[in-house]
């Protein structure tokens, strides 16, 4: 039986970057997927647009904006497929960008998602922020990539050409396994938007299921579609959903520790902000983390519901600590011996 595979493009007032992009994806992808864009609500004229210049596409409207968890949740609830392709609207695919991923995929049912390596759209011949080369987290839940070390990004000169296991995969573009997120639940839609496909990932680890990198597909992200990469509203975001995040999956061992730590770094963090003229991102650490706290009675329940475990690679050291104190700025740098 033929597998069958969805491209699904999430967009929210983002016909430029139809326009700019979706020839790419339909010239490389009709032949093996069917594709989609996910409205999420525009007010723009998008999906008139869509519409109009492209009648193959098929067209899901979501009735409000509620973010990447919610809008891509909504959506693909419509769709019937063996994969998804959770696919940004400011991606330039490139020619045979699906079939290695699914090959991949297709070979180990344990494997629940995958991405492909990310360039920049801009600098092709360097990592991109939001995926690079495969996910992983340190033990504090910082989240980062092989190839891109906080604003530090990498030159792909084939270092990350190997196929290999790693702890998240990006939602810039991320090839899951359409009945295991059902199961899942999808997405947390508290998160709204960054960070959920790392819980997501964390939660199908902590399930027992493998997160991948496949080098032979390779896309190019223009990045900060939505929201620019330096906002007080994406840090408030990534602050909140972080510690709502680690506080769901981290393991029982040390977990009060590493929550207060973490805690801390954030609070360091706040005042950098501060020193630097960044006074709308110092408020929203604070607000950020009275977000989280308010939610904390809810949380403590569905910790006690869900299974945590130490899963596989987490960076067992303190990545702020390596990078800014002790110059480690490239992913080879780190103690490849300290990945669990």
């Amino acid at each position: 039986m033929e597998t069958k595979v969805a491209v699904v493009i999430l967009n929210w007032n983002g016909k430029k970057f139809l326009e700019d992009f979706l020839p790419g994806v339909i010239r490389h992808s009709r032949k093996t997927a069917e594709i989609y864009v996910a409205d999420n609500n525009s007010s723009d004229d998008s999906v008139a647009f869509l519409k109009s210049a492209f009648p193959e596409v098929k067209i899901i409207q979501n009735n409000t904006n509620g973010g990447f968890a919610k809008g891509y949740n909504d959506a693909l609830k419509q769709i019937t497929a063996d994969y998804y392709i959770l696919l940004n609207s400011d991606i330039e695919v490139t020619e045979n960008w699906i079939k290695p991923v699914i090959d991949l995929m297709e070979s180990d049912p344990k494997i629940i998602a995958c991405q492909p390596k990310l360039r920049s759209f801009y600098e092709p011949s360097k990592f991109e922020y939001a995926g690079a080369a495969g996910g992983f987290i340190d033990k504090y839940g910082y989240p980062f990539c092989r190839g891109r070390l906080f604003q530090t990004l990498e030159e792909d000169k084939g270092q990350y050409d190997d196929i290999t296991e790693i702890f998240w995969a990006t939602g810039a573009c991320m090839f899951v396994r359409a009945v295991e997120f059902t199961r899942m639940g999808g997405f947390d839609e508290r998160f709204f938007a960054h960070m959920e496909e790392i819980d997501f990932c964390w939660r199908a680890k902590n399930k027992g299921f493998k997160v991948m990198y496949c080098p032979d597909s390779v896309v190019y992200h223009v990045g900060g579609g939505t929201l620019p990469k330096i906002s007080w509203r994406k840090t408030y975001l990534n602050i909140r959903n972080n510690n709502i995040m680690i506080y769901k999956n981290l393991p029982a061992h040390n977990f009060g520790v590493k929550i207060f730590y973490r805690l801390v770094l954030d609070g360091v963090a706040a005042f950098k902000f501060l020193v630097d003229g960044g006074v709308k991102d110092f408020m929203a650490v604070g607000k950020a983390h009275w977000a989280y706290f308010y939610r904390l009675p809810q949380l403590r329940k569905e910790r006690k519901q869900l299974k945590q475990y130490r899963v596989s690679k987490v960076y067992k050291r303190n990545l702020v600590y390596e990078y800014f104190l002790r110059g480690k700025q490239k992913f080879s740098d780190l103690d490849q011996g300290k990945f669990s």
